[in-house]
């Protein structure tokens, strides 16, 4: 089936962030004395809009992250970034493919768009997305799994959700495809398959994406 649009998820499936954020998202709850390993943040936040991160903490703890976690969370983050983030091996090739194919595609994160933009600057995929192209949760005040982010990606990109393939590696996203009513491909890179059950296919290799969507 050829879609109308393409959503990509960012981190983990464009740039290879996932690693990087998780690693310092494991040791800042840990030093606020929420013992946090690298494991259990790739399972319990992998994916999260940050108001996902507070609610969890809240629940299992009683506790409140400090008002300055967000900002100093993004800037260590932020500045990792500046020195290790790569792209994803794969994402300039598929995106250069739909680009020549006239295929539509967009970004929709969980992330702000501050996230998506510094990491896009960093890693040189910033030339494949005008602002017209990179949506946020900030945008809809709701994370995955909540079906808004992408819908409204579908809106703003004037496509039904039936004609839109969501690209993901979370477990919320996938959820959040499926909610919108889009078809999802998880990319299980990260991801073990089990875990993104509910995916309209899965593969392992983005270098894989461009030949799946025709």
């Amino acid at each position: 089936m050829r879609y109308d649009l393409v959503i990509f998820d960012n981190d983990g499936v464009l740039v290879d962030s996932e690693p990087i954020s998780n690693r310092l998202l494991a040791a800042y709850l840990t030093e606020l004395g929420h013992p946090t390993s690298y494991e259990d943040s790739i399972r319990d936040y992998m994916g999260s809009a940050m108001h996902r991160i507070h609610d969890l903490v809240g629940e299992r703890t009683g506790q409140r992250l400090p008002a300055e976690f967000d900002e100093t969370f993004h800037r260590r983050v932020f500045a990792a970034f500046e020195r290790e983030l790569e792209p994803v091996p794969g994402a300039v090739d598929v995106l250069a493919k739909l680009a020549a194919d006239g295929v539509p595609y967009c970004v929709a994160s969980s992330g702000s768009h501050e996230r998506i933009r510094v990491g896009h600057r960093k890693t040189g995929l910033d030339r494949w997305f005008g602002e017209d192209r990179v949506f946020s949760s900030q945008d809809v005040g709701k994370g995955k799994p909540a079906p808004d982010l992408f819908l409204y990606a579908a809106e703003r990109m004037r496509a039904s959700p039936e004609r839109c393939v969501v690209v993901e590696d979370s477990p919320l996203g996938v959820r959040a495809a499926v909610a919108a009513g889009m078809d999802v491909y998880g990319f299980t890179a990260m991801t073990p398959a089990a875990r993104l059950a509910g995916a309209t296919r899965l593969f392992s290799d983005l270098g894989q994406l461009a030949d799946l969507l025709v």
